[in-house]
């Protein structure tokens, strides 16, 4: 794993005083000391509001970041990327299709209901048999879970799963209350949500604020360090950073490059990056009737853009370009197509003369606007360079609800501008986005072969075969380029010197892992 410490060291402001003026300074040192010791409040900026507080009708980083405070997972990756068992205390492989779990003793629901297996088998089999969720894709390959008393169970899996472990630490296994949704109602749980997790949900002001408190009879013990957490929601990044640099709040995310200098030369800030398990790209139409139906033309886009100019210019080196998703880290990465791309406009053009484009065509590019680093600028820059080939390129900016809704619609025209994470440190979560019977009516992208390896890879318990099964579906999608990959993207935060915070390569942002100074 690849890590990027942060950018620059902050800056200190040392204060020098003789006679009098020394008790003054001391005074205003002990008063602000006085002050930090009883702010108790821990508040952090993001760019976007959560989505929903559905843990299985999502697949959104920020608001998983969200969730992670109020749910636990079965399993869970500690520091060294390493999976283990939170939620679970003991586990045993039956069979090939079987694995009994045991749950550790003493966990509570914030109403003080008792975990027990029955919320394991109502969390799992709901987003394993539920195909308009959007977790579904990957969780379906769980046949059904049984119940062997109040805290053992056992998942059993259609086929052959081998990442089975990687699936259950990650957002769609955070267990839900059964009974507390059956008797209350699923609109009464979205409104007023609870888990097992440290912190337990005190309110949700759309567009505005999300605000937790401690779970005094957590699990693992009560967190202390904060009486109080506030995700404010921040869209603009300018606001975002000026509410940093004048104590608003303690973290923000997405500090675009033209702030760094800016957050590390204010006495009190600094920054704070680390290098992400996402990959911005494009995704394109395969629809018959798009340009971007003929392979030529999505090489052509492909070989217009130029990945180091838009790192380099735009993220100011905060990003590595990349030809595939699967970073080094994850299982399966194809390392040959990483920190590379194509760039050949000459050979763009006869592609795109070959295609019967010879004089260009109109297209629509959407793009989020705040939602990740530059995604704005980076947009403008992509549409800038399809001009070299004639394309010419709409814009259309939109709030990342709307976005999101755009896509689960289906309503989505020539590409979007996405950035998109992993969770499961597994290359078969990245690389399903190719598999042609799930994203019918978005982008309509199907490869027979591709969907054979995804199905031969699904049940492969030989590790190296199945990596290869997997490096192979990123070298053919390489050349087809159903999704134009720009970078891998770095995270960048600024932070408050009271705050001691490190970001995570997956983008979490466990409060119980930030303290104070």
């Amino acid at each position: 794993m690849k890590k990027i410490s942060a950018l620059l060291l902050g800056v200190s402001v040392c204060l020098a005083a003789c006679g009098g003026e020394t008790e003054d300074v001391q005074s205003l040192d002990e008063g602000a000391a006085s002050i930090d010791e009883e702010n108790r409040t821990l508040t952090i900026a993001l760019g976007t509001d959560v989505v929903s507080f559905d843990i299985h009708d999502h697949n959104n980083t920020s608001t998983e970041a969200v969730h992670d405070n109020m749910f636990n997972y079965l399993f869970k990756r500690d520091s060294e990327n390493e999976i283990q068992p939170e939620l679970v205390d003991t586990y045993e492989h039956i069979d090939d299709v079987t694995v009994e779990m045991t749950l550790k003793e003493g966990v509570t629901f914030h109403n003080g209901d008792p975990l027990t297996s029955e919320d394991v088998k109502f969390t799992l089999e709901r987003v394993a048999n539920d195909d308009t969720l959007q977790e579904y894709p990957n969780y379906r390959q769980i046949k059904e879970v049984e119940i062997m008393d109040d805290l053992t169970f056992r998942v059993i899996t259609h086929e052959e799963e081998p990442s089975l472990f990687h699936r259950l630490s990650r957002l769609g296994s955070s267990i839900l209350p059964k009974t507390y949704i059956e008797e209350e109602g699923w609109d009464h749980f979205l409104a007023n949500p609870i888990g097992t997790g440290p912190y337990q949900f005190e309110e949700w002001v759309r567009d505005s604020q999300v605000v937790m408190t401690p779970y005094t009879e957590y699990f693992e013990g009560e967190v202390d360090e904060w009486d109080e957490v506030i995700f404010r929601v921040i869209p603009e990044n300018s606001t975002r950073v000026s509410e940093l640099l004048t104590g608003g709040v303690d973290i923000a995310v997405n500090v675009p490059p033209a702030d760094w200098d800016r957050v590390n030369g204010n006495a009190g800030t600094s920054m704070a990056s680390e290098t992400s398990n996402r990959t911005m790209m494009l995704i394109l139409r395969a629809t018959e009737g798009f340009p971007t139906a003929d392979v030529r033309v999505r090489q052509a886009l492909n070989l217009a853009i130029n990945n180091e100019a838009i790192t380099e210019n735009a993220l100011r080196g905060g990003g590595v370009p990349t030809r595939t998703r699967v970073a080094p880290g994850n299982f399966g990465a194809e390392e040959s197509l990483y920190d590379s791309y194509d760039y050949d406009v000459e050979q763009a053009q006869a592609l795109m003369d070959e295609a019967g484009y010879p004089d260009g065509f109109e297209m629509t590019l959407h793009s989020p606007r705040g939602r990740y680093l530059q995604d704005a600028e980076i947009a403008e820059l992509v549409g800038g360079m399809l001009k070299a080939i004639n394309v010419d390129v709409t814009v259309e900016f939109m709030e990342w609800s709307n976005f999101v809704e755009m896509r689960q619609a289906g309503t989505n025209k020539d590409a979007y501008l996405i950035g998109l994470g992993n969770s499961m440190f597994d290359g078969a979560y990245a690389v399903d986005w190719y598999r042609g019977d799930r994203f019918v009516g978005e982008t309509d992208y199907q490869n027979d072969e591709i969907d054979a390896l995804l199905d031969a890879s699904a049940i492969n318990m030989d590790e190296a075969e199945r990596a290869e099964q997997i490096q192979e579906i990123q070298r053919i999608a390489n050349e087809e380029q159903p999704h134009i990959m720009l970078h891998q993207e770095t995270v960048n935060y600024g932070v408050n010197d009271r705050v001691n915070f490190s970001p995570a390569m997956d983008e979490m942002i466990y409060v119980p892992s930030i303290s104070k100074n």
